[in-house]
């Protein structure tokens, strides 16, 4: 499911096209800002998002086998909740 996807799976159920925007917008827009800031985002029910940082570290170039340094670096973690796991299985 896309964006798009799920705009349209919004208002099919809630509001109208524009509304279902506006939300679906707001939503990942306060979950960026939140996690621009270092916080988690938890969804009852659905799972949290958090940050979490990598460690330098040295890898290799797969063209040449060069040895080369990454940095270290924020990634976007996420951890289904009890319920979104037991939905899945």
């Amino acid at each position: 499911m896309n964006k798009a996807q799920l705009v349209e799976a919004v208002s099919g159920s809630v509001c109208t096209k524009k509304e279902a925007i506006a939300a679906v917008e707001t939503v990942l827009e306060t979950i960026k800002k939140a996690l621009k800031k270092k916080e988690a985002v938890t969804i009852s029910g659905f799972g949290t998002f958090n940050i979490k940082r990598t460690k330098a570290r040295m890898g290799r170039n797969p063209r040449n086998g060069e040895a080369i340094k990454i940095s270290a670096r924020n990634k976007v973690s996420f951890k289904a909740s009890k319920d979104l796991k037991t939905l899945l299985q």
